[in-house]
């Protein structure tokens, strides 16, 4: 037998063949029993189609049905029946799930488009609780009592895509990802919504050179605060920012543009709650959840799923199929994947390679990934996959056939750590460039990741930005560009700064969070009790960028110019950097990427003339972009209309300002 792939490559993963080895044929076991009785994973994926609400026009009406093993009784109620919980039973049918069937001629006007429904349901335990039905595609909260009821979804007319055009495969081969969450992205102190996300955000996402967007909150969740990762419907578009066709419009919209769309899929934990999502759906504790400790996520409050379940396997895989199919999301990035794959969630020290084969490692979660991974690829190979992954775990981003876990990408969780951890407890003096080369390209050669300085969770309440870790109140009072402030003028060089190195140095993709490109200069702080439930923090303040006379503006200006660098030479398609330089003095970093020399100066206070560097290539450079340009913020010490050419000894020679980053090309 052959050697697997990843192992040829990684020969120090040798100790270990045997687990990988059995990672691999589970899989492949796996996948038999599948295709023996679905066909393929694609066909086992479509469960959705089968429980839930749907129109059977052979037999001229409604089927509900459910999946609820332990479950004594169900009753489906609702507005059609004046929510009388007894008057229509639902039967087990002979594969034992619950059942019920609506003639069309007698429910025609009651059952009806945005009418609302439950199913009560007698448990395991005799207890009798009105739940939302599982596969409901729509879920609404009453104003009122503040409760939430299945909403009955038949839109007289089908929404007609018009992205039969769009082709991701130009934004797979290095993603620039714009993460954002649909409820705060508008100014307003309130819930943006789908509409206005399509009409007010896409086309500054468009015109920023932006060409993906990674959608947080979709997937129904009963708090807001959570920022949309206590999931309780999964099949649920969340109301709170408008209509299903809405989203799809918004989706059709960014496609139209040119931009993909990602989700971000929820299937690390689901929220507790037994009156709006699917905890102890049919009474018992271990339907689709571990029983007891091991269902429950201290951290999180929420519980965890038994991915070595057969019915979980396809409730999960389904959800997949479910959002690819009927929204056109181009792929997910997957909340909490170091959580799913551990036991312990990731809670240890990582400080051998045991603890990726040990007894803390959840195989069925190794499995249940694979599956998803399997399936995103079959359904769509150009959709995009991404792990919220921190372990380092081996393989997660080699495909399932080289004994890899599938992922097209893992998040550089390391990176914006790193960032923070400097900002916080090193004065600018103390910054070390080895450290700095090594957390921006420590990473396996052939898995990628997404670089990021900062995502949502650096800019949460308790947490700063990078801005404000920079400027801190400075950021309030001092932006204008009519004033001199030594503490902005820092702030915004090494933003600048971080920003290019963490893009054209960290990885083979780049994220950014939503007003974090031009130094937003607030947390995200969604609506509480603790805050007398105030939407001031929970909103993106565009006017900041849009005035000319603040130097937001020119935070966004340069991330505009850095991200139209990457696409005009498909910069982080490239292989990775070559170091040309490094003085850790004087805090000197150079480097070769796509052909362009990137030269950075993070000294505080010493700018060099005659600066002397050998570069790959002689011949004539020039500037193609330099931070201290006056359009962003700089003090225009340079001179990009100048040439450079190479000596003797193949070297440029350099005037180097302090906190100034250059981008070089070689002139044709």
């Amino acid at each position: 037998m052959n050697k697997l792939a990843i192992l040829v490559d990684e020969p120090w993963l040798e100790n270990y063949e045997s687990k990988i080895q059995k990672r691999f044929d589970t899989f492949h076991t796996h996948i038999h029993k599948i295709n023996q009785e679905f066909g393929n994973i694609l066909e086992f994926a479509r469960i959705h189609e089968y429980y839930g609400i749907h129109f059977l026009k052979n037999r001229n009406g409604w089927i509900y049905r459910e999946w609820a093993p332990a479950a004594k009784k169900l009753f489906l109620m609702g507005d059609f029946n004046d929510w009388n919980r007894e008057s229509h039973p639902m039967r087990q049918n002979h594969r034992g799930d619950w059942e019920i069937f609506l003639p069309y001629e007698d429910y025609k006007d009651r059952f009806t488009h945005r009418s609302k429904v439950k199913v009560h349901v007698i448990g395991a335990k005799d207890q009798a609780l009105d739940r939302i039905p599982v596969y409901i595609r729509r879920v609404i909260q009453d104003e009122a009592t503040h409760d939430f009821s299945g909403q009955l979804w038949f839109p007289e007319e089908e929404f007609h895509w018009k992205d039969g055009k769009f082709d991701p495969a130009e934004n797979i081969k290095q993603p620039l990802i714009y993460e954002c969450h649909v409820g705060m992205a508008q100014e307003k102190e309130g819930v943006g919504t789908y509409k206005e996300f399509e009409e007010n955000i896409l086309p500054r996402i468009k015109e920023s050179g932006y060409n993906t967007i990674q959608m947080m909150a979709v997937m129904e969740h009963p708090y807001y605060g959570s920022f949309g990762y206590h999931v309780s419907n999964f099949f649920c578009p969340t109301s709170r920012f408008g209509t299903p066709e809405e989203l799809k419009s918004l989706i059709n919209t960014a496609h139209e543009m040119g931009i993909s769309v990602v989700m971000d899929i929820v299937h690390s934990h689901a929220v507790k709650n037994i009156n709006e999502g699917i905890n102890e759906f049919d009474g018992s504790d271990d339907q689709y959840f571990h029983p007891g400790e091991r269902g429950y996520h201290e951290g999180w409050d929420s519980k965890l799923f038994n991915y070595g379940k057969w019915e979980v396997q396809q409730f999960l895989l389904s959800n997949i199929r479910y959002w690819m199919e009927e929204f056109h999301f181009d792929g997910f990035r997957f909340d909490g994947a170091t959580s799913i794959i551990y036991h312990h969630h990731g809670h240890v020290s990582f400080d051998t390679a045991d603890k990726y084969f040990d007894e803390g490692v959840d195989e069925d979660a190794i499995l249940y990934l694979q599956l998803a991974n399997t399936l995103i690829h079959s359904f769509d190979p150009k959709a995009l996959s991404i792990a919220e992954e921190v372990s380092g775990m081996p393989g997660l981003c080699r495909k399932v056939e080289e004994g890899g876990i599938g992922f097209d990408f893992r998040l550089a969780m390391g990176v914006p750590d790193f960032w923070i951890k400097t900002l916080k407890h090193k004065a600018d003096e103390q910054w070390d460039m080895f450290e700095l080369w090594h957390e921006l390209t420590n990473r396996p050669k052939k898995e990628k990741s997404i670089a990021y300085a900062e995502s949502h969770d650096q800019a949460l309440v308790g947490d700063k930005s990078i801005a404000f870790w920079l400027m801190d109140k400075e950021m309030y009072f001092s932006m204008s560009v009519l004033q001199e402030n030594l503490v902005i003028d820092r702030g915004i060089a090494l933003h600048k700064m971080i920003r290019m190195i963490t893009l054209s140095l960290g990885g083979e993709g780049y994220l950014n969070f939503m007003g974090n490109e031009f130094g937003h200069p607030e947390w995200v702080d969604f609506p509480r009790e603790g805050n007398d439930w105030s939407y001031a923090y929970a909103r993106r303040q565009w006017s900041l960028v849009d005035a000319s006379h603040l130097r937001y503006r020119h935070l966004g200006q340069w991330d505009k110019a850095m991200i139209q660098l990457a696409r005009d030479y498909q910069l982080l398609a490239a292989p990775p950097a070559t170091q040309l330089y490094l003085d850790p003095d004087k805090k000197i970093l150079a480097y070769e990427r796509a052909g362009l020399i990137f030269i950075y100066s993070f000294h505080p206070t010493e700018s060099i003339f005659g600066f002397k560097i050998k570069v790959p290539k002689a011949g004539t450079y020039q500037i193609i972009l330099d931070s201290d340009e006056a359009s962003f913020g700089g003090f225009y010490r340079l001179d990009p209309t100048i040439p450079y050419p190479t000596d003797k000894k193949q070297e440029l020679s350099l005037y180097l300002p302090n906190r100034v980053v250059m981008v070089l090309e070689r002139k044709k």
